[in-house]
């Protein structure tokens, strides 16, 4: 099975991915090879999952100053 590029994965993909990588590294039953393949690929998966989470945090605060910039108006109903 082709794996995606890391980028093009969504968060929880990526996170789904590093899962199994570490159920994988965590059974022992890999060679060295394989497991510091799988290891560096966890690694760029937690780097890009990192970013992409602090990229949501940073659009949270900008959207919450904006809320808290604005002012509250009158609801009036049309019923």
């Amino acid at each position: 099975m082709a794996r995606k590029k890391i980028e093009n994965l969504n968060f929880e993909d990526a996170l789904k991915e590093l899962e199994i990588i570490v159920e994988q590294l965590e059974k022992g039953e890999l060679n060295l090879e394989d497991s510091m393949t799988l290891f560096e690929r966890g690694l760029s998966l937690s780097q890009v999952s990192q970013k992409k989470l602090k990229d949501a945090e940073q659009k949270v605060q900008i959207l919450m100053q904006r809320q808290e910039k604005s002012s509250l108006e009158n609801f009036e109903s049309k019923e």
